[in-house]
């Protein structure tokens, strides 16, 4: 193996006895013409299903958009040149799951350049994020980036209204000349960005990424505008994308093209068992791990199928992973982390299956968000789903709203009774028998655990350091200790991505869903509900969806001090996996 600091760019599979089943499904793709009938928009590549063929004719864009937004850079240049000139500092990227999160990615991979905007992400309704973001520059040199596809995303509406009114106070009569907009023809958004004045609305036509579902959206406008503001060099973005898709079009000998041999490797091996996808990457590229999140699990997450990604993940001792996991090692060629080389090669020795990607430099995200979304269609292909649908994910949104409803009535939302009290804490949910205590709940839950089961903590906690803290190390013990897979999601963005796979993926998940009482709440200008509210309502619908479904979840609630109840969490977490250390649980 080559030492990581002379690795070259590129995708190496070492995936042991994986590899002849991944060879032979890269002959299928072959013989089926799966690439050449990608790029014909033949959706019977995903479904019979004619209305759903019709839909994913309308969702293939992503092919050719590195292509069409090329000739826009200079447009996108201009745009942010006017900006800055206007004497704007900062901006605001408002928008939920494919529209805020490559943003994130451009903005903790690049920084900011000397002449650029620092663009700032809020894709939360928790109150002390937007009262955070709100407050990390003055008003008058702000921008508010509205991003949204259908024009009536929940969240981005109510953060609209609430910066909207805020710009009211600092512009002068001109409130519309803080705010651009992000949205498809057509849309709900369109039309208040016109009738409030915006200063510019950019629009996704037929020619212009309509025709791209959110979570493939990197190239478009939703991932090009904040983009241009940060000071990113457009061109060098694209081009690597549009030399990546010249890489992995259907002319591309199938054994040496990237993304049908990653999609391969993704389908064949969900199907035997290693469906947890776990990426470990370096600081510079772990941003990228959230996108991929998203790709993956709101694409592949359904009919009782799916792919689990693993990001972010504390490192665990090779010998404490269990045997259902597929290794992503992404590096930067010109920057490599020996420390992650030797803990992939020890992984490797123990025959765990590991793709390793080295990029030339960060700009080749451009090409990995490209190679990324075709290989998660292939694999969509081989499991036989249509990766362009979210069949579940308004399950959640529906629940939510009829909570919202109810406490625009009552001014309140409804009350449960708790399984058990300790404390600080309290726990929600169904364990028969009962138990009495919230350490005795969690470890319930545990004993159901079988086989290939994933743990994954549903935060709608404050962020704070004190809070991220104790939940990766609680993350990070849960893995060590129990051999399982862990993954944080943080709501309600999670909504927006993994919560499609949660509700409509296989069921090899335990939850534990997190929230906390709102003791300093922020008013949404026009409506009867708070920020605060919403969160809440957003927790209790996912909640409910989720018991639903059957799928095995407690809701923990830390009361009106988390960061203070959070040491009584970690012992009763700590006491359920004493109890249950040692277990091997049923196949």
């Amino acid at each position: 193996m080559m030492p990581a600091e002379a690795a070259p760019a590129g995708q190496t599979e070492l995936l042991g006895p994986h590899a002849a089943h991944v060879r032979a499904a890269v002959d299928r793709l072959t013989t089926e013409r799966f690439l050449e009938r990608c790029w014909r928009k033949d959706a019977g590549l995903w479904t019979q299903d004619p209305a759903e063929q019709d839909e994913i004719r309308q969702r293939l864009g992503w092919l050719t958009i590195a292509e069409v937004m090329r000739a826009r850079v200079g447009e996108l240049r201009r745009f942010a040149e006017e900006i800055r000139a206007e004497g704007f500092t900062h901006a605001l990227l408002l928008g939920m799951g494919g529209s805020s999160l490559f943003p994130e990615v451009c903005r903790l991979t690049f920084g900011t350049a000397p002449s650029g905007v620092d663009v700032g992400i809020l894709d939360s309704t928790d109150p002390a994020a937007v009262r955070a973001l709100a407050r990390r520059a003055p008003l008058e040199r702000t921008l508010a980036v509205i991003s949204s596809k259908s024009g009536t995303t929940a969240e981005v509406s109510a953060l609209t209204k609430y910066f909207y009114e805020r710009f009211e106070a600092v512009a002068g009569g001109h409130p519309g000349d803080h705010c651009v907009a992000v949205t498809d023809m057509g849309t709900p958004l369109e039309a208040l960005a016109r009738e409030l004045r915006f200063r510019r609305v950019f629009i996704l036509g037929p020619d212009s990424g309509q025709d791209i579902g959110g979570r493939f959206s990197a190239l478009s406008y939703f991932g090009l505008v904040p983009a241009a503001l940060l000071g990113v060099t457009l061109e060098t973005l694209l081009d690597r994308g549009r030399e990546m898709l010249d890489r992995c079009g259907p002319g591309s000998p199938a054994h040496d093209n990237p993304a049908l041999r990653l999609g391969a490797a993704l389908g064949t091996l969900a199907e035997a068992g290693r469906d947890k996808v776990t990426f470990l990457c370096p600081a510079a590229l772990s941003s990228f791990g959230a996108w991929l999140e998203q790709l993956i699990a709101e694409s592949t997450g359904k009919q009782g199928k799916g792919v689990a990604p693993v990001v972010g993940e504390p490192l665990l001792e090779p010998a404490r992973y269990s045997p259902d996991r597929l290794f992503i090692e992404l590096q930067l060629s010109g920057e490599p982390d020996s420390g992650l080389d030797r803990h992939v090669g020890a992984l490797t020795g123990l025959g765990h299956p590991v793709i390793r990607i080295r990029l030339q430099d960060r700009y080749d995200l451009g090409g990995e968000a490209v190679k990324w979304s075709l290989a998660t269609t292939v694999a969509g292909g081989l499991l036989g789903i249509n990766p362009f649908s979210e069949p579940n994910v308004w399950e959640s949104k529906n629940r939510t709203k009829t909570l919202i409803e109810q406490y625009a009535r009552d001014r309140r939302l409804p009350e449960r009774t708790p399984l058990a009290s300790d404390g600080p804490l309290a726990v929600y949910g169904a364990i028969s028998p009962s138990p009495c205590t919230v350490a005795g709940a969690v470890s319930a839950l545990f004993r159901m655990r079988v086989s290939g089961d994933y743990l994954a903590f549903l935060s709608f906690l404050p962020r704070t350091a004190a809070v991220d803290a104790a939940l990766n190390a609680l993350r990070s013990a849960v893995a060590r200790r129990l051999g399982i897979a862990t993954l944080l999601e943080i709501g309600p963005r999670y909504l927006h991505s993994t919560g499609q796979l949660y509700k409509g993926g296989r069921d090899c998940g335990l939850f534990l869903l997190l929230t906390a009482d709102e003791c300093l709440d922020l008013a949404i200008p026009g409506e009867p509900f708070t920020f605060g509210a919403l969160k809440q309502a957003q927790a209790l619908g996912d909640f409910e969806a989720m018991q639903q479904k059957s799928r095995r979840i407690l809701r923990v609630h830390l009361g009106d001090r988390p960061e203070d109840a959070l040491p009584h969490l970690q012992r009763a977490i700590e006491n359920a996996v004493a109890r249950n250390e040692g277990v091997t649980p049923p196949a």
